[in-house]
């Protein structure tokens, strides 16, 4: 099955439908505006996905948790040429991380690449069948059909939550009094990621970028903050935004370091983060910290 064309004509939901119910072997490489998607599949099954060249098994254990930054590099100096098995298996070996968090850093990072794909409206897109995913990755087979089916879910809630925040280039700053007992608000590593660039000099659609998170993930976290009083809109931004500087301790942590890329992981492709409004993110965890 040799297919190619663009998803305006037909959707991605449609083809992996199509490669699940052909059990297809292969590779999907989808190009859009938002970046290059690769997506491979063993007998209808998704084993590996990665999204503008990521994947590799020491990102991804960064980036949910899975292990700290110091042990990854100790482990990382000791590999000349390391591929994801090797990585895994001396990480496990040290006694840093188990089979289950390696297991659970692709099959999250998997479902994390497929549903931004399914977000996109348009791009160009070609199967080649028997394609291999890289040698150097560690696939694990995931059945597609509650992908998918969170994939439709998601577009249903995305057409709400653009009817609540319908403009993403407006800015934010933090309410004066918040309305809410912060006490009872449990906030996602993202969360804090989104609130460590609110800045008048940021909008939304900047802080996804500098955040690595999609529309809907964007909207959905601004909107939580927002009935929750935290966060207010302000409108176009003043100004440029800051040169990049590093979060404060604590908050939006989460990007691997440029030391640990020069290590062995790939760069990120997103853009340079600006400066946090510290002296704000500050008072906030104070106020959280003092209740």
């Amino acid at each position: 099955m040799a297919l190619k064309g663009r998803l305006r004509d037909i959707s991605l939901t449609q083809l992996l439908n199509l490669v699940k119910l052909a059990r297809k072997t292969g590779a999907l490489t989808i190009e859009g505006d938002q970046g290059r998607v690769e997506l491979y599949f063993k007998e209808g099954k998704i084993v590996h996905a990665s999204l503008n060249g990521d994947g590799d098994l020491a990102r991804l254990l960064l980036k949910f948790g899975r292990v700290r930054e110091h042990q990854l590099r100790t482990v990382l100096q000791q590999l000349s040429a390391p591929n994801d098995r090797e990585l895994g298996l001396r990480l496990i070996n040290a006694g840093y991380i188990s089979r289950n968090d390696i297991l659970y850093a692709i099959r999250r990072h998997t479902s994390d690449v497929v549903l931004k794909a399914l977000s996109w409206e348009d791009g160009k897109f070609h199967f080649e069948p028997n394609k291999p995913p890289p040698p150097e990755r560690i696939v694990v087979p995931i059945n597609l059909d509650s992908i998918v089916l969170e994939g439709d879910q998601r577009q249903k809630e995305l057409a709400t939550l653009r009817e609540e925040l319908p403009d993403l280039n407006v800015a934010l700053r933090f309410t004066e009094n918040p309305s809410t007992n912060l006490s009872k608000i449990k906030l996602s590593r993202d969360e804090w990621r989104v609130i460590s660039f609110i800045n008048p000099r940021n909008t939304i659609a900047q802080i996804a970028k500098y955040s690595g998170l999609d529309e809907f993930q964007i909207r959905r976290i601004v909107l939580k903050l927002m009935r929750n009083g935290l966060v207010e809109v302000v409108g176009q931004p003043t100004g440029r935004p800051r040169p990049a500087q590093a979060a404060p301790q604590g908050v939006g942590a989460g990007a691997p370091s440029s030391a640990l890329s020069s290590g062995g992981a790939p760069s990120s492709h997103r853009p340079k983060a600006p400066a946090v409004e510290k002296n704000v993110v500050r008072r906030l965890i104070k106020f959280i910290r003092g209740l």
